[in-house]
């Protein structure tokens, strides 16, 4: 499978979800986009990266873990999204020690925002592009203002907002949604917890 390198095009704030981000990450050579719901505390942490000015008084999660490989000579490498299952993206730190690669499994968003701080490119395979990449509509004068952006405007959330949804949840019944809460929290996957919850909490 071959695959395609993405650039973070921004943040937007989650017009149906309290406390959700979606994080946009556009086709390097191409027109697509692909959208992923990720946490407050994880959107802060990308967005911090993202605006070299602001310098946290203390180092967060992701500074310190950037702090102790430096310490220890480990370098992220790279960040590939592998996976996509009911609307969960999953994905892999490429590291290296001692010219020894390691892969190391991570949330999306934290693997994003260590990519970031380790300026490490980050990939996803053709396939899940097919799958989940949508394309925005967005005029061209706005689009040069984006860029300049790290929140993006209400009008971009609400086009994103229309295409990332939960339809995928949309097909279970009450009490599957309930186990697929259950075991969301068990295994600390909490952004699909939020959005499992949302679900119920619509119905």
């Amino acid at each position: 499978m071959s695959l395609v390198r993405l650039n973070i095009k921004g943040i937007s704030y989650s017009q149906t979800q309290n406390g959700a981000y979606a994080l946009i990450l556009s086709e390097v050579d191409g027109d697509r986009k692909l959208p992923i719901v990720i946490g407050a505390f994880e959107a802060q942490s990308i967005a911090i990266a993202l605006e070299k000015e602001i310098k946290p008084p203390r180092p967060l999660t992701h500074d310190l873990f950037k702090n102790f490989s430096d310490r220890f000579d480990i370098i992220v490498k790279q960040v590939i999204i592998h996976k996509l299952v009911d609307g969960v993206f999953y994905s892999s730190l490429i590291c290296e020690r001692d010219k020894i690669e390691e892969i190391i499994d991570a949330r999306t968003s934290d693997a994003i925002a260590l990519a970031l701080r380790f300026q490490a490119p980050i990939f996803t395979y053709k396939n899940i592009l097919d799958k989940a990449g949508i394309y925005l509509k967005v005029n061209p004068k706005k689009e040069d203002e984006v860029e300049d952006n790290i929140l993006m405007d209400e009008i971009l959330a609400e086009e994103i907002e229309t295409k990332v949804s939960n339809s995928d949840f949309k097909s279970k019944t009450i009490e599957e949604l309930n186990k697929m809460l259950e075991d969301a929290v068990n295994n600390e996957d909490y952004e699909t917890a939020a959005r499992v919850r949302d679900e119920i909490s619509k119905r």
